[in-house]
């Protein structure tokens, strides 16, 4: 707990009022510019405008002022409008409160007259002072309105330009990395951790289960941590090292931890962050990579996935030689075997399909060592749930070792799920810790899925499923090889209608003996359908699937089968992904199919036999599935006796209880057609 509360404290650090974090510079927002546009289009609006009188004029009270001689000039604005300016008689007559100037008028009109037609106007002024001595005559004027040409003639290059800034930094923030332009879209867009930027906490305290692969990769954190100690033999360390491994059985996080326990600067990127639409951005982004980490070395660059990039060339026929991945791998090859061999970066890799990566890319000089990350042993999964246990309120009848044996071939993320889903579980039946029942329902949880107890199933299909599981349960317990039988169920869980649990030997590898009995086992479901009712049904798909790989498996890639012989049809480079041929003749492949076929029929012919000679049991054991819903490895015993096969040093199992040992799920019967 100690250790995990200075990790947290450390990344304080990156909080917004840590004393150790850069002050962000100042930066000019866009809306204050908006602001400043919009106030100054209203002011030309305004101040731009010229004062105007805002009393309109007749027609009749036009021509009376004319009659009169009130009028000292009329001046046609634009040939629009007419803008009529009063003598001092007129001013005196009509705004007595007016002051004229030195001219017996004003300098703004008195009065405005909106024009239709410019002749016709033209003529009724004339014809108003056909009997005056002084007559008026009308003054053209051209005006500007400045805000009006403002608007006209600049405002849509502003609206453009603006437009055109506005995506440019959208493509920028979507695209750009660096700073956040389009300009930088060949920028790197992998992610730095440092004690000046992000700190990294992890370390190998917190990776269990990968003693062998952090014993092996130890060499590297020495390197960066005393890196003269090899330099000055001669010695040169590997440039690059390569995680190979499952799916979440923690490539990542020991790529990590090295970062952090060499406390160096670490550069982790994806290899699908290289790929872009925009060609030569792959390769300008790798190139920025290895530029930035040279500036930092010794540091660690971590491309997670990299067979996003890594993949071999030449093998896909439907694309050219200049694919934009291809360019972008060369440019990896390039740097890789580009920069010195002492500067100090070192590239961490991973990937769960190392066999599809190309060759120059796996030779020595750029990935020198594979480093295997398998799932974790049995030590291994009890010390991956220590650490998932840290910050956990456990129960008292809680066992890491109990824990540990009920999940064989689970990875360091599916312990990690099943601790969270214990949790979550306990939660919801508002307890104050996580008991032991809790973790066993999480793994029966993720390994079969939830229980739906209300799904509609009639009498007939539940007597079906009972008896199928309870031929996988019979067959399973009476034949030597084959996985012992922990729980049997018939509450539908996930898309299985039911579902029996097994736990499996943790072997390294398997006879074609042991093959074969888990072939009749998984066959004994639809088998006891056949001896008790005499019909089959489409409960046996996800059965059937499995015994014709594992079949097709032990004929062509295991050479497991007489009439063809030590032979091996297994691909382990990759390239028969894209051939369109197979690796065997049209008569080795009838050969194939015939001895599958009477490899399974086989099987299934001993799963018949083996459950006529014990029908009264499955009889029994099918009843007490229907009865209970569920039945453990106890209720068999009882039946049929104990297994003779058990070995005699390994210690006799507890009575199997409603929390009895749960494992993988072997056999899982869909409804599927």
């Amino acid at each position: 707990m100690s250790e995990r509360q200075s990790n947290g404290s450390g990344s304080n650090q990156n909080q917004p009022n840590s004393p150790n974090r850069k002050p962000n510079k100042k930066r000019v927002s866009f809306y204050w510019i908006y602001a400043i546009l919009a106030a100054l289009l209203i002011g030309l609006q305004i101040f731009g405008k010229e004062t105007m009188p805002t009393e309109d004029i007749t027609q009749g009270k036009l021509k009376e002022l004319l009659k009169s001689e009130e009028i000292y000039k009329i001046e046609l604005v634009n040939k629009e409008d007419a803008e009529i300016f009063l003598n001092e008689k007129g001013l005196k007559k009509n705004f007595p409160e007016v002051t004229p100037n030195k001219e017996g008028s004003t300098s703004t009109p008195s009065y405005t007259y909106k024009i239709g037609s410019l002749d016709r106007f033209e003529e009724m002024v004339e014809e108003a002072q056909q009997e005056v001595s002084n007559p008026v005559y009308i003054e053209n004027v051209h005006r500007k309105s400045w805000a009006s040409d403002f608007l006209i003639g600049w405002l849509p290059f502003i609206i453009l330009i603006a437009v055109w800034i506005i995506i440019m930094r959208s493509m920028g923030r979507g695209v750009g990395g660096g700073g956040g332009q389009i300009f930088n879209i060949g920028k790197s867009k992998a992610q730095l951790y440092d004690k000046d930027n992000v700190p990294v906490n992890v370390t190998f305290k917190d990776v269990a289960g990968l003693e062998e692969a952090k014993v092996e990769i130890m060499e590297i954190v020495d390197f960066l941590k005393n890196p003269a100690k090899y330099t000055k033999l001669g010695g040169k360390i590997p440039k690059g090292v390569l995680l190979v491994g499952p799916p979440g059985t923690g490539k990542t996080l020991l790529a990590k931890s090295v970062a952090g326990e060499a406390n160096v600067p670490f550069f982790s990127i994806s290899g699908s962050d290289f790929v872009e639409m925009f060609v030569g951005v792959g390769a300008s982004r790798v190139r920025d990579l290895f530029k930035n980490a040279k500036e930092k070395s010794p540091c660690i660059i971590f491309i997670d996935e990299i067979d996003a990039i890594g993949r071999a060339r030449g093998k896909n026929p439907m694309n050219g030689g200049n694919d934009e991945r291809e360019s972008t791998l060369n440019q990896l090859l390039t740097e890789m075997d580009g920069f010195g061999t002492n500067s100090g970066v070192i590239v961490l890799a991973a990937t769960n399909r190392a066999d599809i990566l190309d060759k120059a890319l796996m030779r020595a000089g750029r990935f020198d060592r594979q480093i295997y990350v398998e799932l974790p042993d049995l030590i291994g999964r009890k010390e991956i749930f220590e650490v998932h246990m840290r910050n956990l309120k456990l129960g008292p009848d809680v066992d890491r070792d109990f824990l540990a044996k009920q999940t064989p071939g689970f990875s360091g993320a599916d312990i990690a799920n099943v601790c969270n889903e214990a949790a979550l579980m306990a939660a919801r039946k508002e307890k104050d810790q996580i008991e032991k029942q809790d973790f066993l329902d999480a793994i029966d949880r993720i390994i079969g899925g939830l229980e739906k107890k209300n799904k509609i199933i009639t009498a007939d299909e539940k007597k079906v499923i009972a008896f199928h599981e309870a031929g996988h349960a019979t067959t399973s317990w009476l034949l030597q090889y084959a996985h012992p039988l922990v729980k049997v169920t018939i509450v539908p869980r996930g898309k299985s209608l039911g579902a029996a649990w097994y736990l499996p030997e943790e072997r390294q590898i398997t006879t074609k003996e042991q093959m074969y009995h888990e072939m009749i086992a998984t066959l004994g479901g639809r088998a006891a359908e056949q001896v008790v009712f005499g019909q089959i049904s489409t409960g046996a798909l996800s059965d059937l699937e499995k015994v014709t790989k594992q079949a097709y498996a032990m004929v062509t890639y295991y050479g497991l089968n007489e009439e063809i012989g030590n032979l091996s049809y297994y691909d382990s480079t990759g390239q028969q992904e894209y051939s369109l041929t197979k690796p065997y003749s049209e008569k080795t492949a009838e050969i194939i199919d015939k001895e599958i076929s009477k490899m399974v029929e086989q099987a299934y012919q001993e799963a018949v036999t083996i459950l006529t000679e014990h029908i009264d049991g499955l009889t029994q054991l099918a009843n007490k599935l229907i009865d209970k819903e569920v039945i453990f490895g106890e209720d068999l015993e009882i039946i049929f006796g104990k297994r003779p096969w058990t070995k005699a040093e390994e210690p006799e199992k507890p009575a199997i209880t409603a929390t009895a040992e749960d494992a993988v799920i072997v056999y899982e019967d869909t409804n599927k057609e």
